[in-house]
This record gives structure tokens, C-alpha cells and sequence, in this order.
């Protein structure tokens, strides 16, 4: 499985983007740089983010910089999956 693919795939879903994130690579930001991520948004991909890759996360797990690019979305998922 890619998770990068995924998260982006799930992000384009999420978000409604339309296939915007057709163009998203690692270094893609996304907090602050994507409107349609807001806090809504981010309750909505976590749920989305257990769902499709069968993880539980906790409070404690995320902050902002797990959001702050796709990189750091995809690697924070690739995290979980190891553990």
C-alpha cells in the first residue's frame, strides 16, 4: 500500500478538493495553506485516516505539525502502521 497515495486521496475526499490534489507532493503545505482544512476538517481526516488504514489516534498523538505538509501527514500514518 502507498500511504502517500492514500493520504492524499483521503485528503482529496475530505476536503472536497476536486482533484486539486492531483498536483500534491510531499512538500505540499497544508495547514494554513489549504482553506478548506480547518478545524472541522481535521476531526473529519482523522476519523477518515482510522478508517481507510485501520489506525486509532489519540489526542495525544497529533499536533499541528502533524498536518504541516503531506510528508508529515503521510509519515505520521506510516508511524502508526509500524507500530
Amino acid at each position: 500500500m502507498d500511504v502517500e497515495k492514500e493520504v492524499i486521496r483521503l485528503l482529496d475526499e475530505v476536503l472536497s478538493l476536486n482533484g486539486r490534489s492531483a498536483s500534491f507532493t510531499r512538500e505540499t503545505h497544508l495547514l494554513g495553506a489549504i482553506p478548506e482544512l480547518d478545524s472541522m476538517a481535521v476531526v473529519t481526516l482523522i476519523t477518515g485516516l482510522e478508517d481507510q488504514f485501520g489506525l486509532v489516534v489519540d489526542d495525544d498523538d497529533i499536533d499541528g505539525s502533524t498536518f504541516e505538509s503531506v510528508g508529515s501527514l503521510s509519515d505520521f500514518v506510516s508511524s502508526k502502521l509500524a507500530a
